[in-house]
């Protein structure tokens, strides 16, 4: 098996068998990470692999906004707003190629990020 093979199939062992709260903080980790290739590109004047990540983003973004029950908590309908505000930013930054909206949404993830990777930390740590 090659390496690229090896790798590939550990990533797919490991979402298989993660627990949703670990799954969501990988979602965000991912989504991090196309921000900050996204923005890294755009400073190098690469539009095409910028749009590209943006685009995943975006992806991320919408399948967090489409799992979301807002009913479960009484943030929820404000986490659904800020989703639609970043997938906007989003948007305009592809288009614009603003790195500074890209810079933005960056911000926001890794705070969002870190917000889940503590509350599954407690949830783990809470379990039986």
């Amino acid at each position: 098996m090659t390496t690229q093979a090896l790798r590939n199939r550990y990533v797919s062992d490991s979402v298989a068998t993660a627990p949703p709260s670990r799954l969501l903080v990988m979602l965000y980790d991912r989504l991090v990470l196309d921000l900050m290739i996204a923005g890294q590109s755009l400073e190098q004047g690469d539009r095409q692999t910028a749009s590209g990540r943006m685009q995943h983003a975006q992806e991320i973004i919408m399948e967090l906004r489409a799992t979301l029950d807002t009913t479960a908590w009484s943030g929820g309908p404000g986490l659904a707003s800020l989703y639609s505000f970043l997938i906007t930013e989003l948007v305009q930054a592809n288009v614009t190629g603003d790195r500074s909206r890209v810079e933005s949404v960056q911000s926001f993830a890794e705070q969002l990020r870190d917000a889940w990777r503590e509350a599954a930390a407690q949830v783990i740590g809470a379990g039986p």
